[in-house]
């Protein structure tokens, strides 16, 4: 009896273990390893699928359910991939982030927090910096597939008769 307490013993301690290394393994939530490296969770939305991180070189490689666009301070634009360099307090070599500048779509090539205490995110915008408040960032934002800048470039009214079409 004693025996067999003792086996079931060893069998919960290696589970649990197994479980352990699992979660460490996984990294858990995109959000949570924004964190962890000195970026805010809301830089990416609610619609991340998964992500791919080498921790040697520091690529991370996001997967979002679709491409899509979000609201912060203006509009920006989301790849259904988005990819680029981690370290901490920065993501760089970015590829597949737009943001919207007095009607033109530029890439977002480097997002920075140098000094968190500041309260001050800079983007790359390739042409200019951008400084914004990092509370914009505290929380991930739903995106949506087309809404508000899928309105502007094709009004209801025009798209009335091709919605008769379908």
């Amino acid at each position: 009896m004693a025996e067999s307490r003792c086996r079931v013993g060893y069998l919960v301690l290696l589970l649990g273990f197994s479980l352990f290394l699992y979660a460490a393994a996984s990294g858990g939530s995109i959000h949570d390893l924004l964190r962890d490296h000195g970026l805010p969770a809301g830089l990416l939305p609610t619609a991340v699928r998964s992500y791919d991180l080498d921790r040697e070189s520091g690529l991370l490689v996001v997967h979002l359910d679709r491409p899509c666009y979000a609201r912060y301070d203006g509009l920006v634009f989301f790849n259904q991939t988005v990819r680029g360099n981690l370290s901490y307090g920065g993501w760089s070599g970015l590829v597949g982030l737009s943001q919207e500048e007095l009607f033109l779509w530029l890439p977002v090539k480097e997002i920075l927090v140098s000094d968190p205490s500041s309260g001050v995110i800079l983007f790359d915008i390739g042409v200019a910096h951008k400084q914004l408040s990092l509370s914009l960032f505290e929380k991930p934002r739903d995106c949506s597939v087309g809404g508000e800048k899928e309105e502007k470039l094709f009004p209801r009214e025009s798209n009335k008769g091709l919605d008769d079409m379908k």
